[in-house]
């Protein structure tokens, strides 16, 4: 995402759990076409040097507008093009240092080179700190005459209005430099995690189903909680969870000292609470926040009918915390093939029409994708690069499981939503916020879903499909509600001046956790703890916005699937919308209102109607028995 510092936009990672795989394969092992092509974005390390100086060289060609914005509509102007130049070559040389550190995370120089960028950035925010409440005291009156007088100004519209609706919360020259400052401090704690979770991290050794040790991985315990033997699923749970169970104590303190630091700027810059900083930024209010939680637990009831589906199903009186990945239907053929997959996903998305089939294609063919898991390579998945490396990249750890499928939809969703703003919208709206961040990449996962499930004629794979949008559900939208409550309860005993020790955090999240899994399911001591693999909680309420964003992608599925009139114009019209305005206006202009409890309510129902549908499947399954 786009994080805006002092009139120039620094471009920061959002992604999952920080964590790298620990596989046997080697990356110069990897074929060439199954990596992605860094070169067109430096062909050397030599030249990301030689990037790096020109940068340094830029900052006092920033520093040199200082005191001058107000002086005419031509120097306002050339401080723009200024900072957005040195904008563009750091959000290059950034996103290619992150990329380049986490394909291997445990080589010295490209982790040395990530943390030169991390300091340039800090050192660029510290020098542009006076641009804000420079602009501010040159007044919105002056800048709205500049505008009129200079029609290239007037790109800036949005951009202004945006900076004096936060007037209230911006500080003095002074105050924000130090807030800026202090960045690297109120950092530390996701940096200790992350170097925690990803370098020192080891989790031990299990016995599986046919008696061989294995040694957990971040990227096996997924693969372990799905086994078909109950008992190699409660080894392989028990040493990963004793695995962060040894750095308990530290966890707390990084997420502690996070939160603290999230309290110290919302404070610094006048909000009533850290869930209203982060909120604001929106331009939502905190009450969306509220209802977003209040009504997912309004509807449990289809959580806790599916839970005792399950136990019915694997004929268990109770459910466990290890039970409750496993397929419903263990027996069926998933393996799916990368290439494979490609068309599933081609296939899967004609609805979204012929343009997007062609940007598809051209994703799929130009090497921006990192495919498989290789020896020191960060689990997980994510899209990261716009306009300054002349389009996205996307990272995988591909397995050939249907879940892996349904990311490589969800990423190309997050990747094409990249490639139209960045294509129909000038540098300064050219990405959009972490609000809809989520929204493409969920309607792509919807609308292949849909299709699948459409075409499916085998009875199990039915169940299994249906099965596996109802975890969708859960997960991205119950599961990260439940997170949000976790934050918001954690946040406001930190605020009341409360310590958030282990027993606090572990009390608050057991009861969350028991409250979303209902009385079917059993969650043991050791599953309080869980918070402490959760990357997101460092990224101050960024959780919510999954759920905001499942609710508007499973609108868009709906209307387009559909197809309602002018839908999916309306929607290809929202992934070339960028930043451009507000993101709840832009998700209103194309049809959807989350301010409203309809989507999210939506969403809700439809996981009740495919809970519904799984016991219709599953009575159809044991007829025919």
């Amino acid at each position: 995402m786009w994080k805006r510092i002092a009139g120039f936009a620094l471009l920061i990672l959002v992604m999952p759990t920080l964590v790298f795989a620990q596989a046997a394969v080697q990356r110069e092992d990897v074929e060439e076409k199954y990596k992605w092509d860094l070169t067109r974005v430096y062909d050397s390390s030599e030249a990301w040097n030689e990037e790096y100086d020109e940068i340094v060289s830029l900052i006092p060609e920033v520093e040199a507008f200082k005191g001058k914005l107000g002086d005419s509509p031509q120097v306002l102007l050339g401080y723009h093009k200024a900072s957005e130049r040195m904008s563009y070559l750091f959000e290059r040389l950034y996103v290619y240092a992150g990329q380049s550190h986490h394909v291997n995370m445990a080589d010295s120089d490209n982790n040395e080179r990530w943390q030169k960028a991390q300091g340039l950035g800090t050192k660029i925010s510290a020098a542009t700190s006076w641009v804000e409440p420079e602009l501010l005291a040159v007044g919105q009156k002056k800048i709205d005459g500049f505008m009129k007088k200079n029609e290239d100004l007037a790109l800036y519209r949005h951009h202004y209005h945006n900076l004096f609706r936060t007037a209230a919360h911006i500080l003095s020259e002074k105050e924000e430099r130090i807030l800026s400052l202090a960045g690297d401090v109120t950092a530390a704690p996701r940096t200790i995690f992350g170097q925690m979770t990803n370098a020192d991290l080891k989790f031990g050794t299990f016995l599986d189903s046919e008696g061989n040790e294995v040694e957990m991985t971040q990227a096996r315990y997924g693969t372990y909680m799905a086994d078909p033997d109950r008992a190699t699923r409660e080894r392989a749970y028990e040493v990963y969870y004793e695995g962060y169970g040894k750095y308990v104590n530290a966890n707390a303190a990084a997420l502690d000292g996070s939160m603290k630091g999230d309290w110290f700027v919302a404070k610094a810059r006048g909000f009533e609470s850290c869930a209203q900083r982060a909120t604001f930024s929106d331009n939502v209010e905190v009450e969306l926040l509220e209802n977003l939680i209040e009504t997912v637990n309004a509807n449990l009831d289809p959580v806790y009918r599916y839970n005792a589906i399950r136990a019915r199903i694997m004929e268990l009186d109770t459910l466990q915390h290890w039970d409750t990945y496993v397929p419903l239907i263990p027996d069926v053929d998933v393996d799916i093939p990368y290439d494979e997959a490609i068309g599933i996903v081609m296939n899967g998305l004609v609805p979204l029409g012929e343009d997007y089939q062609a940007a598809l294609h051209k994703a799929f063919n130009s090497r921006w994708i990192d495919v498989y898991e290789n020896e020191g390579k960060r689990s997980g998945a994510y899209s990261w690069g716009g306009q300054a490396l002349g389009g996205p990249y996307m990272l995988l750890n591909y397995q050939n499981k249907l879940e892996d499928v349904s990311t490589l939809a969800h990423e190309i969703g997050h990747a094409l939503h990249t490639w139209y703003s960045m294509n129909a919208q000038p540098q300064v709206y050219a990405d959009y916020t972490t609000f809809v961040a989520e929204v493409a990449s969920t309607t792509n996962e919807a609308i292949l879903l849909n299709h699948m499930l459409r075409n499916e004629k085998d009875l199990d794979k039915k169940i299994f499909l249906t099965n596996f949008y109802i975890k969708q559900i859960m997960g991205t939208v119950y599961t990260q509600v439940m997170f949000s409550e976790f934050e918001k309860t954690a946040h406001e005993r930190l605020e009341a001046g409360e310590a958030l020790s282990v027993n606090a955090l572990n009390e608050i999240y057991h009861d969350l956790i028991k409250k979303h899994g209902g009385p079917q399911t059993h969650y043991g001591e050791v599953a309080g703890t869980g918070w402490g693999r959760i990357g997101h909680f460092y990224r101050n309420y960024y959780v919510y916005k999954y759920a905001t964003s499942y609710a508007a992608a499973t609108a868009f599925a709906k209307k387009i699937l559909d197809e309602e009139p002018g839908a999916l114009e309306k929607y290809l019209t929202f992934l070339k919308s960028g930043s451009s305005d507000y993101p709840a206006e832009l998700l209103k202009t194309a049809g959807v209102d989350l301010t409203t409890p309809g989507p999210i309510q939506d969403t809700c129902d439809l996981l009740s109607d495919l809970v519904d549908d799984l016991e219709k499947l599953l009575a159809e399954k044991e007829k025919r028995s």
